[in-house]
C-alpha cells in the first residue's frame, strides 16, 4: 500500500491520534499544525488524500480548499467542530470530497477515507480510456480537461466529475440522490441541492447551446443529451 495521507490539525492531540490510525493500517502519514504549513508540504508530499481541520490560525481549511490545484486527483476530507449545514455545503462546493463533524470516531475517519480511495482508484481506471466529443465540445478524462471552442473551460473536481458522469451515458435519468452517492461517494446533510447548484454552474460555463446537454427530468433529477441539436423544434 502506497497511498499517502496529508493531516492538517492545529490540535497536534488530534494529528497524533489520527497519524498513528493510519499509520496502522499501512499508510503513509505526513503532517502540518496550519493551512499555510499544509500548502507548503501538498507538492512535496503529493497526498492521496488530505484530511482538513476547517478552524485553524494562518490560513483556514476553507481557504487551503480554495487554493488547492483541483487538477489533480486528491481526495479531501474536512474535520469541523461546527454543526452549520452552511458551512458543509460551502466546503462541498469547494472540491471537498466528504466532511465530519468533531467530536469523531477515528474508524469511521478510516473507513471513508478508504471509501474515497477505492472511487479515486475506480475513476482513475476509467479515465485512462474515456474521451467525449460533441461538435465544438471535448472532454478528455485522463487530463480531466474540458475544451470548447479550442479554449479549456475551468472545472472543480465534482463539476469535471457531475459533467463526465452525465454525458457518458446519454439518456440515462440519474435521480439526484444517485448523483450524490456516485459523484460525491456519501450522503451528504448538503442534500440534493448540493447537485442543482453543481449542474446550474455547469450549465452556466458550458453557456448557449451546449448548457442544452444537461435536462432537467422534473420530480426525478437530471439527463444528458447526445447532441446539443437533439430535442429541437
Amino acid at each position: 500500500m502506497e497511498e499517502k495521507i496529508l493531516v492538517v490539525d492545529d490540535e497536534k492531540g488530534i494529528v497524533d491520534a489520527i497519524s498513528y490510525a493510519f499509520r496502522r493500517e499501512g499508510y503513509i502519514v505526513e503532517t502540518a499544525y496550519d493551512g499555510q504549513e499544509a500548502l507548503n508540504k501538498l507538492s512535496i508530499f503529493c497526498p492521496n488524500v488530505i484530511i482538513l481541520d476547517v478552524m485553524m490560525p494562518k490560513m483556514s481549511g476553507l481557504e487551503v480548499c480554495k487554493r488547492l490545484d483541483h487538477g489533480n486527483d486528491m481526495g479531501i476530507i474536512l474535520l469541523t467542530a461546527k454543526n452549520d449545514i452552511v458551512d458543509k455545503v460551502l466546503g462541498l462546493e469547494l472540491g471537498a470530497d466528504d466532511y465530519i463533524t468533531k467530536p469523531f470516531d477515528i474508524r469511521e475517519l478510516v473507513a471513508r477515507t478508504k471509501s474515497i480511495l477505492r472511487r479515486l482508484q475506480k475513476n482513475s481506471e476509467k479515465q485512462q480510456v474515456q474521451k467525449i466529443e460533441i461538435r465544438d465540445l471535448i472532454i478528455t478524462a485522463q487530463q480531466r480537461k474540458v475544451i470548447l471552442y479550442g479554449e479549456e473551460i475551468e472545472m472543480t473536481p465534482k463539476e469535471f466529475d457531475l459533467l463526465l458522469l452525465l454525458l457518458s451515458s446519454p439518456e440515462r435519468v440519474y435521480a439526484r440522490d444517485d448523483l450524490l452517492n456516485l459523484v460525491w461517494g456519501v450522503e451528504y446533510a448538503g442534500g440534493t441541492r448540493t447537485v442543482d447548484i453543481h449542474v446550474q454552474r455547469l450549465r452556466s460555463k458550458l453557456g448557449e447551446p451546449y448548457q442544452d446537454l444537461i435536462q432537467t427530468v422534473y420530480g426525478i433529477g437530471y439527463k444528458a443529451i447526445g447532441d446539443i441539436y437533439e430535442n429541437k423544434y
